[in-house]
Order: C-alpha cells, then sequence, then structure tokens
C-alpha cells in the first residue's frame, strides 16, 4: 500500500508519541509528557501513513521571531524521525520538502532546527546562523554578594518578558544634530540617544513563551531561577538537573552580571560542582569561567526570500543598486533576478524583480551572506556563485544579521 503524506488533526497529534519515544529513547517521560501537553497544542505535524500506521514525521513548532524592526511567525523543525525498517526510503526528504513548501506559502522568511549532525540537512540548504557560547564553570567565584534567590512561577511571566525586553535593547549616544537648542547657548549641539536592539533576530520573549520555558525547565528537574539585589529583579536563567547541572541564557542587567555565579553557588550548594552553562553572554566574567567554547547550535533555510530581503537594513548613509539572480532547487518560487535599492536617507531595501542581473548566488550562499556567516570573498569561490567586485561593493552595504540570539531547544 502507498505511503500517504498528510497533516494530523490536532486531536491525533498524540499518535506520534510511541515514534518518538522509539527513535528520541534518551528523552524522560517527564518531557515527553510536557511535550505532549502542551508543545503539540500549536504545533504542526506531517506524516507519512501505512495502513494507518505512522512511519515517519516532522514536527514544525511556532515561534514568533524579531527581525530587525520586524516580527514573523516562523517554524522550528523538530522530531525529524522514521521508523527504523523504513528509513534510507526518502521519506524525510518528502516531509521536508512539503513543510518547507508549506511554510514558503504563508510567506515565512525562513526556519531553523538544531541539527543531530550537520551532513543530514546541507543537501536542503540549511546552514549554520547561530553559535552559541558554551562554559564550564562552578559556583564558587570567590565573589560575594547579598542575593535572593527564587524559582519563577507561572505569574511572573510577564515580569520576565519585560525584563528580557529591556535587556534585549541598548541604548547608544549620538551627537550627530547641529540643531541649536534657543533656550542654551547658541550653537549648542542637541544630544540624541538612539535606541538599538542588542541582537537582530531572536524569538520574541511574551509572557507565554515563559510560561512555557517555565514548564519544560520543571519537566527536566529545573525551572527559571530569578536573582534579586535589594528585591530588585537584576538577572534570571533557566536550569534542569539530570545527570548534571545545565545553565541555559543567563540575563542579567550589566551592572548585576557578577551576581550570576553567587546565584548559581545558591542554586548547586557547593563550591566543587561543575555546572555547564549554554548560552553564556556575560562577557566581563569570562575569566572566572574554568573553560569557553563557541559551537555552531542552529541552522536555517531561507523559505520566502522576498520577505526576509525586506527585513535588511542598509548601513547608515549608504545608498545600493544591485541585482542577482537566485538559484534555489527546492523552492522555486526564490528563483528569480532580485533588485535591491533605498532611497537617499533612508535604511530600508526597497525589493523587487527584474530582468538584468549581475551576477549569480545560490540559495545556500544567499544565507550565509544575510546572516553574516562567511564573508563575501569567501562566498565569491563557491561553485554557482557568481559575484564580480562591483556587485560585492554593493551588497557589502547591507547591515546584515549578524547579531542572532536562538537559543530554542524545542
Amino acid at each position: 500500500m502507498a505511503m500517504e503524506l498528510r497533516v494530523l488533526q490536532k486531536e491525533e497529534h498524540g499518535r506520534t508519541r510511541t515514534l518518538w519515544e522509539t527513535v528520541f529513547s534518551e528523552d524522560s517521560k517527564s518531557f515527553l509528557d510536557y511535550y505532549y501537553f502542551i508543545k503539540t497544542q500549536d504545533n504542526r505535524i506531517y506524516v507519512l501513513e501505512e495502513n494507518q500506521e505512522i512511519r515517519s514525521m516532522i514536527q514544525l513548532n511556532p515561534y514568533m521571531l524579531q527581525i530587525e524592526d520586524t516580527t514573523h511567525l516562523c517554524h522550528y523543525v523538530i522530531g525529524v524521525a522514521t521508523q527504523k525498517e523504513y528509513r534510507s526510503r526518502g521519506y524525510m526528504r518528502r516531509l521536508l520538502l512539503k513543510s518547507m513548501q508549506d511554510m514558503y506559502g504563508q510567506k515565512e522568511p525562513f526556519t531553523f532546527l538544531m541539527p543531530a549532525a550537520e551532513a543530514i540537512y546541507t543537501p536542503y540548504g540549511f546552514r549554520f546562523i547561530y553559535r552559541q557560547r558554551q562554559a564550564e564553570l562552578y559556583g564558587n567565584s570567590g565573589m560575594e554578594e547579598q542575593i535572593a534567590c527564587r524559582d519563577a512561577r507561572l505569574s511572573d511571566a510577564e515580569a520576565l518578558s519585560d525584563f528580557f525586553e529591556q535587556y534585549a535593547r541598548v541604548t547608544n549616544e549620538s551627537c550627530e544634530s547641529t540643531q541649536d537648542i534657543p533656550e542654551l547657548m547658541p550653537s549648542t549641539r542637541r544630544r540624541t540617544f538612539v535606541e538599538k536592539r542588542r541582537y537582530q533576530v531572536y524569538a520574541v520573549r511574551a509572557p507565554k513563551y515563559y510560561q512555557t520555558l517555565i514548564l519544560e525547565q520543571q519537566s527536566e528537574n529545573g525551572g527559571i531561577r530569578l536573582v534579586y539585589c535589594q528585591q530588585e529583579l537584576v538577572g534570571m536563567f533557566a536550569y534542569a538537573k539530570e545527570e548534571g547541572w545545565e545553565i541555559r541564557e543567563p540575563v542579567f542587567r550589566p551592572e548585576y552580571e557578577h551576581t550570576f555565579f553567587p546565584a548559581v553557588l545558591e542554586l548547586t550548594g557547593s563550591r566543587e560542582v561543575s555546572v555547564n552553562c549554554l548560552a553564556y553572554s556575560l562577557g566581563d566574567l569570562e575569566k572566572s569561567v574554568k573553560k569557553m567554547i563557541e559551537k555552531p547550535v542552529i541552522m536555517a533555510r531561507i523559505l520566502h526570500l522576498e520577505t526576509l530581503l525586506k527585513c535588511i537594513k542598509v548601513k547608515a548613509g549608504e545608498r545600493i543598486s544591485c541585482t542577482f539572480a537566485v538559484i534555489d532547487p527546492l523552492i522555486t518560487g526564490n528563483n528569480k533576478i532580485w533588485k535591491l535599492q533605498n532611497t537617499e536617507g533612508s535604511d530600508r531595501l526597497q525589493v523587487q524583480e527584474t530582468e538584468d542581473s549581475q551576477g549569480v548566488i545560490t540559495i545556500e550562499a544567499l544565507t550565509e551572506l544575510l546572516f553574516g556567516s562567511r564573508e563575501l570573498q569567501e562566498i565569491a569561490k563557491e561553485k554557482e556563485v557568481i559575484l564580480p567586485e562591483s556587485l560585492i561593493q554593493e551588497l557589502r552595504k547591507l547591515e546584515v544579521l549578524r547579531y542572532v540570539y536562538l537559543n530554542e531547544i524545542v
């Protein structure tokens, strides 16, 4: 009997748990109870069925992503699994292509995943866009600080969302204006403050995001730890304790970053316990870390190219005008000649189709270009890529998405 590819109805999502348990046997019952009670409430699951038995699946978990100044619904690919006796038949390819075409139809700019192995996804146009700083540390830092800590409750979700939003924004001082201020001395330069984001791409931390994260961490014997100084929230981090201690995404007000280590000590209760910390971002405290690595973690695949291009900004003071053809063997709607330009004084990129091309870029190369993963001169050497110097000079005017912060696990 032929395999049937379809999207499951919400009430059918639980039918995939047996396949998940078989393929991902390392996941605990408590985690799967959480996942199938919470995450499958609003995700999409594509399956291949034979005689009403699920043989292969892909799950798409929705995330609202901030991309520069705009927000877009994107999907995280997870739960890619096939029964052992049905592997090497191209089932994953069928499911992945179908799901990508559907996301393209919804004009989603890209999809992303945490690969079990890079080689599995490179043939489908996925490339690494996020490198995560991972640290090994001890609770003993030699610093003493009067802090109070507690686990976050579901009712804290709004406060956590507000705290992260303040952390994600950076205010830069600027003195570019020459306008006179009448009530002061003549020719006094007006001092302005320009607010920028710390990251160009990240998952929006709405209250629901943190409610879900609290439940996720609790399913792994953990939670979200809140750190207070003089009754004021100054930092937070997610933690889990299964085989060992793991901390994820410490977020602290800059002037209170030093309270992180005392908070770790307070959590573990031992000055000798080693803790694995993912998404370590407290740069001033690196000297207190035993070991630090930077590891490629998240891969992305461009879906609706026009949508993504319209998210990109032009560097301040630059005027861009260029054209290039795109080669995308899997999503043919991207195979066009694109023209990029902006108007004087605007950082907004205007995108349209055209007929004359200065060069040729594959969708994989374009992913690495737009996310700042590789330099243009390296990309220009790739097979099927044609980047004359004139086009390279124009593309350098783009404010590419170098600052990515995607620490989502499921």
